[in-house]
């Protein structure tokens, strides 16, 4: 999904946080799946997994395993076993579960930025370095897997059953819309409750259309309504400030730096949106989640076994609506922790070029963490190593990372190996139920949005911070993103159609275009 290069302290950030190793190759971040592939064992589920979440990934995976020049299948002895994991334990269907475990990091985060205040130079590394251990004990916390796999093995059951029973395609994808829970979703719907406080202010209207300039916040108190605005914004700020694109990389410039970026995603609330939409949408959602539930129950009880299949889906239906609002979290309370730490990284960036030791305090983001700390330990730097990482990062924009390469360096693309689309429609994933015709507008930066109702966002990959556009348009088409990465999952709680994983599409489709999105079947239509 994060199909950006980035730079090397983001790099090895999020290494020392992940799951599982990760290795660098032009800027991007690739897990290596080899093992896995080799063992029969553990072969079958990467290819079924991928396949799910990507089928142009588990389409290249499996072609190199069928086309015979995969190295050998291996006994999972002589792997050393399968890979750790398996099943997650059973649990129960409790919403207290999903409170008790955002509770516990919240907690662990307000005691990081208490604590973090007091460290600088060598022993502030030191304490970054021993709490990636903290992040990745809530984060691995089993408790967490759980509830986590609950949400999404639910959507699958829903979704395969009720195609079986009833006929009924992505049911889940209804039936999850306003969960709560969702951080990411309320993050959406927040912005349009700042946009009903600016609404009112024509001179704030006004003065936010024509500044560009970062330091806005502090003009907006001399305008009538400016102060109410200003705290409205400050308010967002602080609890989602630490968002942005391409979070999951350190060094990327966060809303709370530079919140110019919001501006015309306000405005474009503001024109597009009418007061109280916030609380309309979401309670909208909530009314057609539950219509559909009791529609679907009543077909169900007219089946044979009528009584037990229904009774079996209402309880998949209420664990779905208490755990998949919980997917988003885990990356929220990363990237809350992750700005804390930069926050803490750029204080003694700034002695350092007070120091003279480096030119200025974003070099630091191109040394890895092991790298930085080296330089405060010492208080010396490479300034032809800098240079040299500077140069290679802007070549690395020029390059489209492949889903999958080989060892060797050989790119293989996977297929949609379908034949029920019509000819010359877009093909991708289909995430998100139903069918929408409108203006596509191609954005790949969200701070140059400008939408009119009813548009469909086109556009390379989505992460969380793309979420405030979502609520002024009424379809998604990305290049990238599966069945539960984060775009999929806020277009299904939204009601918007979406398709993911459509190849080239903001080549193939032109701003202004009128596409038709079919969000079921999972392909687009460019219209006359």
């Amino acid at each position: 999904m994060m199909t950006d290069p980035m730079r090397p302290l983001g790099i090895s950030v999020w290494q020392l946080t992940a799951a599982r190793p990760m290795h660098e190759a032009g800027g991007r971040l690739f897990v290596d799946v080899t093992r896995q592939l080799a063992s029969p064992k553990s072969r079958a589920s990467l290819l079924e997994v991928m396949g799910r979440g990507d089928p142009l990934i588990g389409d290249a995976l499996r072609t190199i395993v069928e086309r015979g020049d995969f190295i050998p299948s291996l006994p999972d002895e002589v792997l050393g076993g399968a890979p750790a994991g398996g099943a997650p334990a059973p649990i129960e269907t409790d919403p207290a579960i999903v409170a008790e475990l955002i509770g516990r990091s919240e907690t662990s985060i307000a005691a990081l930025k208490r604590d973090i205040r007091t460290k600088s130079g060598s022993a502030l590394l030191d304490f970054i370095l021993a709490d990636t251990q903290e992040l990745k004990r809530i984060l691995f916390d089993p408790l967490s897997h759980q509830a986590l796999m609950a949400g999404m093995e639910a959507t699958w059951w829903l979704n395969e059953r009720l195609q079986a029973w009833l006929g009924e395609k992505n049911a889940a994808d209804t039936l999850t819309q306003s969960v709560p829970h969702n951080v990411t979703s309320e993050m959406g719907l927040a912005l349009l409750d700042v946009a009903d406080v600016i609404r009112p202010h024509p001179e704030v209207v006004a003065f936010l259309q024509h500044s560009d300039d970062e330091g806005f916040l502090d003009e907006l108190p001399k305008l009538a309504g400016g102060q109410e605005a200003r705290e409205a914004i400050r308010a967002y700020l602080d609890k989602y400030g630490m968002r942005c694109v391409g979070e999951i990389d350190i060094t990327t410039p966060r809303w709370s730096e530079r919140p110019a970026t919001l501006v015309p995603v306000i405005l474009n609330n503001v024109k597009n949106l009418e007061q109280g939409a916030g609380k309309r949408r979401f309670e909208q959602g909530r009314q057609e989640a539950w219509s559909k539930e009791q529609e679907l129950l009543e077909r169900l009880r007219a089946l044979p076994d009528g009584e037990g299949k229904s009774e079996e889906a209402k309880r998949m239906i209420d664990r779905v609506r208490t755990f998949i609002g919980y997917r988003e979290y885990p990356k929220y309370a990363i990237v809350s922790r992750y700005f804390v730490y930069k926050q803490a990284l750029l204080d003694e960036a700034r002695r350092l070029v007070q120091a003279q030791t480096i030119r200025e305090e974003e070099d630091i983001f191109y040394l890895t963490f092991d790298e930085l700390h080296n330089v405060v330990r010492t208080n010396q730097a490479q300034d032809q190593l800098i240079r040299q990482r500077k140069d290679a990062f802007e070549s690395y924009r020029a390059l489209t990372p492949p889903r999958v390469i080989t060892s060797d360096g050989e790119v293989i693309a996977g297929e949609y190996r379908r034949e029920d689309v019509p000819a010359g429609a877009l093909v991708g994933l289909p995430v998100s139920a139903g069918t929408i015709e409108g203006r596509a507008r191609v954005i790949l930066d969200m701070a140059e949005a400008d939408l009119e109702a009813g548009d469909i966002l086109v556009t390379a990959y989505t992460d969380p911070s793309w979420t405030p556009l979502f609520v002024a348009i009424k379809g998604l088409v990305t290049e990238v993103g599966g069945l539960m990465t984060h775009g999929a999952v806020i277009a299904r709680e939204y009601g918007l159609p979406a398709v993911v994983g459509v190849e080239h599409a903001t080549r193939l489709i032109r701003d202004g275009q009128r596409i038709r999105v079919h969000g079921t079947d999972g392909y687009v239509q460019i219209l006359p």
